[in-house]
């Protein structure tokens, strides 16, 4: 069965979708099936993998309409062992699906979507939305845990405490199983002060959720802010594939180290 994981957070421009992607690809080197669904209307998981709208004629749009399966719609990238369920700016559409007062279970449907391929893949990775709308909302009840970007900037903490009272009223309701995995500090900077007081705060408050490649390591996985993460998206590759001796490969790897080994 699949591990789904999510990556979440309802600020925007914290490194959201650089994690999904990284994570995916970083997984995928280790010889993990891996399949990375953009959800996020924005589409910017499916830009950052080299796939244009001329690319696809379908998308998650459709598979959570119901028009399509989700086995239907995935690509191959050109990462061996990683597919992508593609996104879409019509996906903004799905919301007064959702809204419709007469659907049921509307939280779950794309818990019941991912099923058919929990068995093709080690891992799922979902791309959300910067929002805690529906779509996150079902994100979050079809995975097993979440991962939480937080960039090392003013306001970095600002918001948090919505999106961990949503994660714990969907534990308490719809998905039990649900965990958060970790809190990821992006953009850091250790030449900035600022930086180091947030990564100082993260420690403080969250020391036992933050990733450690070393088990009983004081130091934790930081994502530094690098140039070259901020250009992959632009060729269409993950920067683990863009500049894969990059201080920011280098912080991915190691993320998917820990994620992969459980």
């Amino acid at each position: 069965m699949s591990e789904v994981i999510s990556i979440a957070n309802q600020k925007g421009g914290v490194g959201k979708t650089t994690t999904a992607v990284n994570l995916a690809a970083s997984l995928a080197e280790k010889g993990k099936k891996v399949l990375l669904l953009d959800i996020d209307p924005q589409s910017n998981a499916t830009t950052s993998l080299g796939f244009s709208r001329s690319d696809y004629e379908f998308n998650i749009y459709h598979v959570l309409i119901g028009s399509k399966k989700l086995s239907e719609v995935v690509l191959k990238t050109d990462i061996k062992k990683l597919d992508l369920a593609p996104s879409n700016i019509g996906l903004v559409g799905i919301e007064k699906e959702f809204y419709n007062p007469k659907k049921k279970n509307r939280e779950l449907v794309l818990k019941e979507k991912i099923r058919e391929l929990s068995k093709k893949y080690d891992f799922i990775i979902i791309d959300s939305p910067p929002a805690l709308g529906p779509i996150t909302i079902n994100a979050l009840s079809a995975s097993d845990s979440v991962i939480i970007p937080i960039q090392c900037e003013f306001f970095a903490l600002e918001g948090l405490a919505q999106l961990l009272n949503t994660v714990s009223l969907l534990k308490k309701t719809i998905n039990p199983k649900l965990k958060i995995k970790g809190f990821l500090p992006t953009m850091y900077s250790g030449q900035n002060n600022l930086s180091k007081q947030v990564l100082a705060d993260l420690s403080h408050h969250f020391k036992d959720k933050l990733f450690h490649i070393k088990k009983n390591s004081k130091e934790c996985i930081v994502v530094p802010r690098n140039v070259k993460i901020a250009e992959s998206p632009s060729f269409g590759k993950p920067v683990t594939a863009y500049a894969t001796s990059s201080k920011g490969s280098i912080a991915y790897r190691d993320l998917a180290t820990v994620i992969a080994r459980g």
